[in-house]
């Protein structure tokens, strides 16, 4: 099956095949990329789609989801596990609905996930490919703790958490670090148990932590993806490049909530509103933050550090998985839609250890593709107009 539109985004933040093809191999993957005439003249008796003035590009994948955050909902008190895993079966047909055809999810009910992959292996549902973490770990009374993350103290217990987190199915560890002070949750000794462990084994692990010391600690320790970095440095940053550590700035989770808060207050306050107080004092944290976002994102991004999209959206009745506006805000902070594109897509895969699997258009890799009306190299919100979605060559959602 030959696939052709006018636009074809290879992955790679800089490649715009016009007029290209895809051949799509009988076992899913990618046989050949090229020009349409050539592949069309070579492979005459193949089927072609032509997708005409749209935009072919890899799947994307979102970096930091939580298909099982439940704790939001109005109605909680439902989501026993079979309502947890309807929940999380829902979330997946979203990410296909959105071209979203991998996740990495960093925390979900333990064992959640691990089932989950295995339900879409066996044909009950779709969903994305899943990588995951296992509950996340958190100090005692820490980030996360009221919202099932593991609470777990001094390096020896973190150790034994870290093998019984593997051991269970997860694919990555994840510690929880900081909040919204200036405290730091884990000690320096406990942060270094944390990674020596996970590497030891094989694995790779990523933190949450967005403000300092947190982050500077996180950093020392080795962790091989920083979640949020809200108030990171320039040198930080430069020193996440030396150490080949990747940055997931979920900007888009921070800006939304900023908007809700500046609404509540420009809307006048009434005292009796808890949410709209509540949104006062919040916004002592999530406008500095949005602003550090704003004015850091290019100069960071253009150190070389490793960005990928990641959309941490947990709130009742937010955008599901927004990473389609965590590339819009990249390309409005100052670079181009295909590098914005190549953060959802082959900069994830790179760093899952899986660019021989998915994240390019690429000879030999899975046929997990997006197509998009329109050409998204000069309208990144074109990423918006979902056509058809691809997953491992069979189209899994079709406008």
């Amino acid at each position: 099956m030959l696939l052709t539109a006018k636009n074809l985004i290879i992955g790679d933040g800089k490649t715009n095949l016009r007029n290209g093809a895809i051949l799509i191999g009988e076992n899913g993957k990618i046989k050949e990329v090229g020009l349409l005439s050539q592949l069309q003249a070579k492979y005459s008796n193949e089927a072609i789609t032509d997708f005409q003035d749209a935009s072919i590009l890899p799947g994307l994948t979102d970096m930091h989801v939580h298909f099982g955050y439940y704790y939001s909902q109005p109605d909680s008190y439902n989501y026993d596990n079979y309502m947890l895993a309807y929940y999380a079966q829902e979330q997946g047909k979203k990410a296909l609905e959105l071209g979203i055809t991998t996740v990495r999810d960093l925390s979900s009910p333990s064992g959640l996930m691990k089932q989950l992959r295995v339900a879409c292996e066996k044909g009950y549902c779709q969903g994305p490919r899943i990588i995951h973490t296992d509950t996340g770990m958190c100090m005692t009374g820490g980030h996360g703790h009221d919202d099932g993350i593991v609470e777990v103290d001094e390096p020896w217990n973190i150790r034994k958490e870290v093998r019984k987190q593997l051991r269970d199915g997860a694919d990555w560890i994840k510690v929880l670090t900081s909040n919204r002070t200036s405290v730091p949750e884990y000690t320096q000794e406990e942060l270094d148990a944390a990674v020596d462990e996970t590497h030891r084994l094989g694995y790779k692990c990523a933190v949450h932590a967005g403000l300092q010391p947190a982050l500077q600690m996180s950093i020392d320790a080795g962790f091989d993806t920083i979640e949020h970095g809200t108030f990171l440095t320039y040198e930080q940053v430069k020193q996440m490049v030396a150490n080949n550590q990747a940055w997931i700035p979920t900007m888009t989770a921070y800006t939304v909530l900023y908007e809700f808060c500046k609404e509540k207050i420009e809307a006048g306050v009434d005292k009796g509103d808890r949410i709209a107080a509540k949104a006062i004092q919040d916004m002592t944290f999530f406008e500095p933050a949005y602003n550090a976002y704003k004015d850091n994102f290019k100069k960071f991004y253009d150190t070389g550090v490793v960005v990928c999209t990641g959309s941490d959206m947990v709130l009742y009745e937010a955008p599901p998985l927004p990473i389609n506006r965590e590339m819009e805000l990249m390309v409005e902070y100052g670079i181009t839609p295909l590098q914005a594109i190549q953060t959802a897509t082959e900069n994830p895969a790179k760093v899952l250890g899986m660019q021989d699997i998915f994240g390019s258009l690429k000879e030999g890799l899975m046929a997990d593709i997006l197509v998009v009306k329109g050409n998204v190299e000069e309208d990144i919100k074109a990423i918006n107009a979902v056509i058809e979605v691809y997953q491992s060559g069979k189209s899994v959602y079709k406008k």
